[in-house]
Formats: C-alpha cells, sequence, structure tokens
C-alpha cells in the first residue's frame, strides 16, 4: 500500500526554510524551479546559458534574502518578480553590447499570467487522489481515448466519461479561492 502525501502549502514550506530545513530548501528549488527557468526562456527568451545564470541568482537571492518576503505564501509570486527583475537586467546587459530597443519582451506579462495558471493548475492536480491525476492525465495530457484509458485502468469505457467530469469538478473545488492572485505584498 502506497501512503500519498500531500504537498505542503507554500507558507508552510517557507516557514522551514526560515528555520533553517536542508530538505525545506531542496523542495523549495525543486517545486519552482520549472517556474523560475519558464520564465527565463519563454517570457524573456534568453539563450539557455543566460536563463541558467538567472536561475542561480534566483535561488541564491532568495536563500540570502528570505527574511524580507513578508508573506510567507506570496513565494510564488515574489519569485516570478525576482525573476523577471533579473532577466531585464540580463537583457539590459546584453543591450549595452549591442543595441535593443525594449528590454521586456512585449508579451512577457501575458507569459507570466500563463505560468502562474499552469503552476496553480499542477498543485491543484497533487492535490487530486491518485486516480483521478490518473484519468485527467490520460486524457487530457497524453489525449487518449475513453477506450484505452478504460482499458488501461481495468474501467467500463462508458464509465470514463462520468469519471471525467467528478475529477474535473475535484479539480474545480481546488482551485475555487486560487483564481485571486496573491501579489508580492501577500495581499489578494
Amino acid at each position: 500500500m502506497t501512503i500519498v502525501t500531500e504537498p505542503a502549502s507554500d507558507a508552510a514550506l517557507v516557514a522551514r526554510c526560515r528555520a533553517g530545513e536542508d530538505e525545506a530548501w531542496r523542495e523549495l528549488v525543486e517545486r519552482f524551479s520549472r517556474y523560475v527557468y519558464a520564465i527565463a526562456v519563454q517570457a524573456f527568451r534568453l539563450p539557455e546559458h543566460d536563463a541558467e545564470d538567472v536561475f542561480q541568482e534566483v535561488f541564491a537571492r532568495t536563500y540570502e534574502r528570505l527574511e524580507s518576503l513578508r508573506d510567507d505564501a506570496a513565494i510564488r509570486p515574489w519569485l516570478g518578480q525576482l525573476t523577471r527583475r533579473l532577466c531585464i537586467d540580463c537583457l539590459r546587459g546584453e543591450a549595452r553590447e549591442e543595441p535593443v530597443e525594449e528590454p521586456e519582451p512585449p508579451n512577457a506579462e501575458q507569459i507570466v499570467e500563463r505560468l502562474d495558471e499552469a503552476l496553480d493548475v499542477h498543485h491543484a492536480l497533487d492535490r487530486l487522489s491518485g486516480d483521478c491525476r490518473e484519468v485527467l492525465d490520460r486524457f487530457f495530457a497524453r489525449d487518449e481515448s475513453y477506450r484505452t484509458i478504460g482499458d488501461a485502468l481495468d474501467i467500463p469505457p462508458g464509465t470514463i466519461a462520468s469519471r471525467i467530469s467528478r475529477c474535473l469538478e475535484k479539480l474545480k473545488a481546488e482551485l475555487v479561492g486560487r483564481t485571486e492572485p496573491v501579489h508580492a505584498s501577500g495581499k489578494r
């Protein structure tokens, strides 16, 4: 029997980091690494070597300055803002070498918003049962048919649609309350 533990909230994870737990720092980096890297690569279109430098600097500064975070639950927007500033600094540094009209790509904010939404859905999916995660992943991410899902999970294909519907309702319930963005100040 596998015991599934619910991931700690962002606030609880930050509190553990503030308490000096090494494992909490590893979890924090793991939890937000894709988010930080995606902002650098997708929103700001930094080359890989610059994105890696920004990534390293974001987590180094996080380690150094976590005490300045006023609301532990606001870690994601705080990291997002820090990442954006460092990406802009990186682009400005390149602009000194070769002229660039605008350091921030015009659609960077929209891309960051989509990344925030994707992270919200990812965290909500983590809180669902393994059965729901499996069905939703197979249907939406892997684009499997009802029959394929039914065969793989030993469920009648006619039951798959209702299972997906119930799991989507559970996902929606997990997302309620997460639709209002948390700003770096911690206010919704």
